[in-house]
């Protein structure tokens, strides 16, 4: 996966570098060698990359995380997702009112409000009405969106962008693999997945009866104990079951697997190898030795 992306950069530098070349010469003049310019580069053969097509960076293959990624909204909740990015809408547009008029600096996240525009709104309309019909299940191409939105593709592609980096869409990449003569697995890329939240940032802009209604004092107390009991439980393990509390996923499989071969590799060897959790010295080493030896040297 990285391969292939850095290939593309790599093809991306020197494709612009042989343009910056060309007019570089152009510029010299005929019969004249532009500084800089090295030999004869050779024309790529134009055939198609043996791996297939090109995947994209931070994509994940298709069916292998849909069942955590996804969620099922509640019961009213698109609804109030919609009602919150119309509100956010309006606000974005008194900042920027404020900002022109009044000479108000913006923060960072009020400049980041104010980039939420009415097609972005109008898209995530359609991915929630997605999700209320699906289930959750959201994966809708940018073609599929740009013909029920009736905006265009760079238009969508746009609001996509603005949802997410607000934090009202959470957007993931996924490839596929497909089938193809010659060696080697072939991946092509397919459509996102989506799965839509109300930001935190926008929550002190929402009128009172649209907030979260805050927990009461003692959940909140509760669950400060809670954390407080989980963290002196933790400090009563050793790294071994700490690590396996704290760890979680693929990586962590990965390392108790190798520490479980680990251990029984020493098992196999015999109880006079030293182990790396009790590192005492083995009885017929030569510090035993050396020490029955010379009686009168103190020993610890």
């Amino acid at each position: 996966m990285g391969t292939l992306a850095f290939g593309e950069a790599l093809i991306g530098v020197f494709g612009a570098g042989a343009l910056g070349g060309s007019m570089r010469g152009a510029m010299a003049g005929p019969g004249k060698r532009a500084p800089g310019a090295g030999g004869p580069r050779k024309s790529r053969s134009g055939a198609p990359h043996p791996t297939g097509a090109p995947v994209l960076r931070d994509s994940v293959e298709a069916g292998t995380f849909e069942h955590l990624f996804f969620a099922s909204p509640a019961r009213g909740e698109p609804d109030r997702l919609l009602r919150a990015a119309r509100r956010i809408l309006d606000a974005g547009r008194q900042l920027r009112r404020e900002a022109r008029c009044d000479g108000r600096i913006l923060t960072t996240a009020e400049q980041l409000l104010t980039t939420l525009t009415a097609a972005s709104v109008r898209v995530l309309e359609e991915i929630l009405t997605l999700a209320r019909l699906n289930r959750g299940r959201v994966f809708p191409s940018y073609d599929y969106l740009a013909d029920a939105t009736s905006l265009g593709r760079a238009t969508v592609a746009r609001a996509l962008r603005i949802l997410e980096n607000i934090g009202f869409l959470v957007r993931q990449r996924r490839f596929k693999r497909v089938e193809g003569d010659g060696p080697g697995p072939r991946y092509a890329q397919t459509s996102n997945v989506y799965r839509a939240f109300l930001p935190d940032i926008v929550q002190r802009y929402l009128p009172r009866w649209m907030r979260p209604a805050p927990l009461p004092d003692d959940q909140v107390q509760r669950e400060a104990d809670r954390q407080e009991d989980m963290a002196a439980m933790r400090a009563t393990l050793c790294p071994r079951e700490r690590r396996k509390a704290m760890e979680k996923g693929k990586l962590a499989q990965i390392l108790a697997r190798m520490e479980a071969a680990l251990d029984a590799q020493a098992a196999d060897d015999g109880p006079e190898r030293e182990s790396h959790n009790h590192p005492q010295p083995l009885r017929e080493s030569i510090i035993r030795e050396d020490q029955r030896r010379w009686t009168s040297r103190p020993t610890c």
